[in-house]
């Protein structure tokens, strides 16, 4: 009786990725893909676009979407929205700004209880969200309303206006503006301290969800909550905490906003949440949750930048600029989808 021989089964458990795997598994590579593809694009149709200080304006348009979509990217792949993050950024910068006004005091009281605010605004958010159950979209929907409604009432209220009385000449001004809103020489160019302040926080979010425990809650929470409970995950404190890192972010761009400008505009920030949404989707982070990165939102708050700016150096109408957008991130949505299953057959 003769044995044939069985050849070993494969366990793709253990089997080994490639290293074109691995790099087509990560969720910033379609992000990545696009933006070199259309920083290509507006080099030839637009030759000023390569000029330093047009870079400079490039990078600071893209800090100002990409400090919040440090924070929205990793709300996202813990599987959460908020809608509130737009006016939230006016509601921190009203309060620093009128607070200090009305009592006379030193703008840093301002700042500090503005950071209460934005932090106590995110908190409540993932209270709301625990206890009730509801979905993050209803709860940070209400939250928009309410903090929409705040912000045009108290302004008026207490200022007489919709837009706040200058703080440039209080105390503390100068010293809060060198560290929100001054700009850094490099080469003879000036940058402002937003990029540098969007590139430290995009590397603390990478290093969190990569090298920390924190970092595998926010996937774990966001992939199956209950499944992550079950096995010992803090999901509570987790999208509460994700809640609060969003309204740390909106803290320091609504800084940044009432400091570069000395007055605050009650009523913008409308309409900027989806911005920050859309630079999430665009640099991979799945709407599901469970899947993302810091830097794929960095790279699609660059994508925003170089859009933003490209059109107006090519004398283009800006009036396309919403089309085009929409048009990217439909498209990066596309490609990160195939890529993502492609990776995952290998």
């Amino acid at each position: 009786m003769t044995m044939t021989a069985t050849a070993p089964v494969k366990d793709e458990r253990v089997a080994k990725k490639s290293t074109i795997s691995k790099i087509l598994g990560r969720p910033e590579i379609g992000a990545l893909v696009g933006a070199v593809a259309l920083f290509i694009f507006f080099s030839a149709v637009a030759p000023v676009f390569l000029q330093p200080g047009s870079i400079a304006t490039v990078l600071y348009g893209a800090s100002t979407i990409g400090i919040m979509a440090v924070g929205v990217s990793l709300l996202m792949i813990g599987g959460e929205f908020d809608l509130s993050t737009g006016v939230a950024v006016i509601s921190s910068a009203l309060m620093a700004s009128l607070f200090s006004w009305y009592f006379s005091m030193n703008v840093w009281v301002g700042v500090v209880l503005a950071l209460v605010l934005s932090l106590s605004v995110g908190f409540i958010n993932g209270w709301i969200l625990i206890k009730t159950k509801l979905p993050s979209f209803i709860v940070t929907l209400a939250t928009f309303l309410m903090l929409t409604g705040l912000n045009l009432g108290l302004t008026r209220a207490i200022g007489g206006s919709v837009s706040t009385p200058s703080v440039s000449n209080m105390d503390g001004f100068e010293s809060a503006k060198a560290i929100f809103a001054s700009s850094v020489n490099i080469g003879g160019i000036d940058v402002k301290i937003t990029v540098f302040i969007w590139i430290a926080m995009v590397a603390v979010a990478s290093w969190i969800l990569l090298r920390t425990k924190v970092g595998n809650w926010i996937f774990a929470s966001g992939g199956d909550a209950n499944a992550a409970r079950a096995v010992g995950v803090p999901v509570v404190r987790t999208k509460i905490g994700l809640f609060m890192g969003v309204g740390f972010c909106a803290w320091v761009l609504g800084m940044h906003n009432l400091f570069a400008f000395a007055t605050v505009q009650s009523g913008e920030g409308i309409g900027n949440e989806f911005l920050y949404i859309i630079a999430a989707v665009i640099g991979g982070c799945l709407l599901t949750g469970g899947y993302g990165s810091a830097i794929g939102g960095a790279i699609g708050a660059f994508i925003f930048g170089m859009a933003n700016k490209g059109i107006v150096y090519a004398d283009w109408n800006p009036d396309w600029f919403k089309f085009f957008l929409g048009l990217m991130l439909l498209l990066a949505t596309i490609v990160n989808l195939v890529v993502k299953r492609r990776a995952e057959q290998k």
